[in-house]
């Protein structure tokens, strides 16, 4: 890498850090390209040359923090052997709050409130990340649907039909075999790993209980053992 694209990357790396400070101070309304221009003693002008508009910014930052999210819960979950559906979830969720709690500004930015007048492209880098989530957690379903299908009380029996058309053509295309009922137990399973982290990264629980991780481990077990792991 030559010195100017060194120099360009740790400035665009400088950006983005202080984009996200920003966000964690004052809300997803901080997050402006002139208050982050000078607080790093740079021009607006010069700063365009590196996002041209505050959306190009927040689109980068989106991709960043939920690919590295991703990445961590892959990492986790593949250091379980496949045949450990339940060690596998596990892996996965604790991965989760673990970089939850290391970033508490990238969960708000990815899982928290929006940025105000910010429209993500429907084919951009989180788009991506997204959908890579998705994978990965249908996946584990997937692999635990064998035992928690005979498990599954439900008030209604799931169409096709009750989901996002596009979720459905994702999760068809990557799990033919999966039927409807297991889409609607992937979020469940979503819901139940992301609830006590939200209410940990915005400090609901911590003033209630001495020890959040046991509490979150304790959700998780219980979530894997109602999947008949």
């Amino acid at each position: 890498m030559s010195r100017r694209a060194r120099l360009r990357a740790e400035t665009t790396a400088e950006i983005k850090a202080i984009a996200l400070k920003l966000m964690s101070a004052g809300g997803p309304d901080a997050i402006s390209l002139r208050a982050i221009a000078r607080e790093m003693g740079m021009t607006a002008g010069a700063i365009y040359s590196y996002f041209p508009t505050r959306d190009d910014l927040v689109t980068t930052l989106i991709g960043d923090v939920y690919t590295s999210v991703v990445e961590a819960a892959e990492a986790a979950r593949d250091a379980v052997p496949a045949d450990d559906p339940g060690g596998r979830i596990l892996a996965w969720a604790e991965a989760v709050r673990a970089w939850a709690l290391a970033g508490p500004e990238g969960f708000r930015l990815i899982y928290g409130d929006p940025v105000p007048g910010y429209r993500p492209p429907a084919d951009g880098p989180g788009k991506a990340a997204e959908l890579r989530a998705c994978t990965g957690l249908t996946g584990l379903v997937a692999a635990a649907w064998p035992a928690a299908e005979p498990l599954q009380r439900t008030e209604r029996t799931y169409t096709w039909d009750d989901f996002d058309p596009g979720l459905v053509a994702h999760v068809r295309e990557h799990f033919p075999g999966l039927p409807p009922a297991a889409l609607a137990l992937t979020l469940r399973v979503w819901g139940r790993m992301h609830g006590l982290v939200a209410l940990e990264i915005y400090g609901h629980l911590s003033p209630l209980v001495h020890d959040p991780a046991a509490v979150y481990r304790d959700e998780i077990r219980d979530l894997v053992a109602s999947l008949g792991l």
